[in-house]
């Protein structure tokens, strides 16, 4: 009876998410934001039943929604975003040889390069006769395209240039938004498996995978629109995972290159960074370096300072650097300071982070950088929050999806007739009350139950007890380290003295 609650809880989440790709003619426009609903609430419902599923059973379920969900989101082309066709053409250029940040796609040079599916003679992003490029003013070549913005050098990092390239070389002859869609979808998967395999390690319940796996953000966002973000997502785990169990230079290291790597997909895994510097900050640090000026060297040798792309504008496009776009904080002080007064918050953050940072669970910090990030620069795209489910994974602080939700109000605001600052300050405003309201109420509990503050009760009760006592064996393994350590100090000091008896 339980499985069979939380079975199908998924299943019916499962075709919740596939209407919400397919757009079938019989549903009314303004059923989307109810479907939307719906799915997650089965979401919140399905996860709440674990609790009463076995472990073993429950990671069956957890690892056929991660699958399933991003996969049944794939059977559509991209319903809320036009990234992937970017994406695509950018693979296909770097296939032929040539470097994507030389070009913007609309560009002379690259025409013999478009097709009917990318270039088709109707679009919602049309060059006209004798448009120039936005960064160099050359000419470009008139056409209507699938692509956003053609007029503009693309912004993404090697690393997921790199992936470009790789779904592109690997995709059959004459494919269209399929590959990338799988190619993406899989990776969410594979996030789910880091997930159920990280997650006892550090004696947490391996169910909170399930926040990742059955989150419709996550299938919606990684399965239908392909966001490139979920690459990041996964390195970025990954390295919150090796280096929190980093004992030596070598892993703190490797772990650097990973969190290195996932920032050359997207910059926002930057914003774990106070965390992750809490140990051996110059190993991590140096390898992250490192590695991202492995990554960009051949594209700075190919085109020098162009390799920025079309991030500078998009970062003023999108509001940043007039204010507009600190939604919250443009409420309260004159909107040219809000930057200033932006950058204050996060600064000072960033050092809180840094300094309560226990170094063995960096998430239960990061998703604090991560989330005060958010509430500051209002983002008004959904994708963007993959990052966010990754953490509440790993912390089962489910109060942080409210970011999600967010994102969803401020993106789709037109179609739901709201405009203007509006609904960033309503959906945020509402972020931010329940988030502290969580956080005072789970203070609350831990208080009056005498144990430390954890959100695990969500699946099993002893889930803090399991997690404490890992915390204890590491702390015991240190003390006998230590002792070792001195031991063996100490008979090296009877070994000296012996020797210089030995000589005198």
């Amino acid at each position: 009876m339980k499985k069979a609650l939380a079975g199908t809880c998924l299943g019916l989440l499962a075709l919740a998410v596939w209407w919400l790709t397919q757009h079938p003619h019989w549903m009314p426009g303004s059923a989307w934001p109810w479907l939307m609903v719906c799915a997650w609430a089965l979401f919140a419902l399905g996860f709440a039943s674990l609790r009463w599923v076995p472990v073993r059973a429950s990671m069956f379920l957890i690892l056929l929604g991660g699958l399933a969900l991003p996969l049944a989101a794939g059977f559509a082309p991209p319903r809320s975003s036009d990234d992937m066709y970017r994406y695509i053409w950018d693979g296909r250029v770097q296939t032929v040889g040539i470097d994507p940040y030389r070009y913007a796609p609309a560009a002379p040079q690259l025409a013999g390069l478009r097709d009917d599916f990318l270039w088709p003679q109707r679009s919602s992003w049309c060059v006209p006769p004798g448009a120039t490029d936005f960064e160099r003013g050359q000419p470009l070549s008139p056409g209507c395209t699938l692509i956003n913005r053609p007029h503009v050098h693309t912004v993404y990092p090697p690393v997921a240039q790199g992936f470009f390239t790789l779904v592109d070389l690997l995709s059959p002859k004459g494919s269209r938004d399929g590959p990338m869609q799988l190619a993406t979808a899989l990776t969410a998967f594979a996030t789910t498996i880091m997930l159920l395999i990280c997650l006892p390690r550090f004696g947490l319940d391996p169910r909170l995978a399930a926040l990742w796996a059955w989150c419709p953000l996550i299938a919606l966002e990684a399965g239908n629109n392909a966001h490139v973000d979920v690459l990041a997502s996964f390195l970025t785990g990954t390295a919150l995972a090796l280096l929190a169990m980093a004992k030596d230079a070598r892993r703190a290291g490797l772990g650097g290159v990973l969190f290195g790597l996932a920032i050359a997909v997207k910059i926002t895994p930057v914003l774990v960074a106070p965390a992750l510097l809490r140990r051996r900050a110059v190993a991590v640090g140096a390898a992250a370096l490192f590695a991202i000026g492995i990554v960009y060297l051949p594209h700075v040798i190919a085109v020098g300072w162009d390799v920025l792309g079309y991030l500078p504008g998009y970062v003023m496009d999108e509001g940043y650097g007039s204010g507009q776009r600190f939604a919250l904080i443009a409420a309260v002080v004159p909107t040219p300071a809000a930057p200033i007064v932006a950058v204050a918050i996060l600064a000072v953050t960033a050092l809180l982070v840094w300094w309560r940072t226990d170094p063995d669970r960096p998430w239960r910090t990061a998703i604090v950088m991560v989330g005060v990030t958010f509430l500051v620069t209002t983002p008004p795209y959904s994708w963007y929050s993959m990052l966010v489910v990754l953490l509440v994974a790993f912390t089962g602080r489910v109060e942080w999806l409210v970011l999600c939700l967010a994102g969803y109000v401020v993106q789709y605001a037109g179609a739901l007739g709201l405009a203007g600052h509006a609904p960033a300050r309503l959906a945020y405003g509402i972020a931010v009350l329940v988030i502290v309201a969580a956080s005072i109420a789970r203070q609350a509990v831990a208080t009056a139950t005498g144990q430390r503050a954890s959100p695990l009760v969500l699946l099993r009760r002893g889930s803090a007890r399991t997690e404490q006592r890992v915390d204890a064996d590491r702390a015991g393994h240190r003390i006998d380290a230590d002792r070792t350590d001195h031991r063996i100090d100490a008979d090296r000091t009877d070994h000296r003295i012996d020797a210089d008896r030995n000589r005198a």
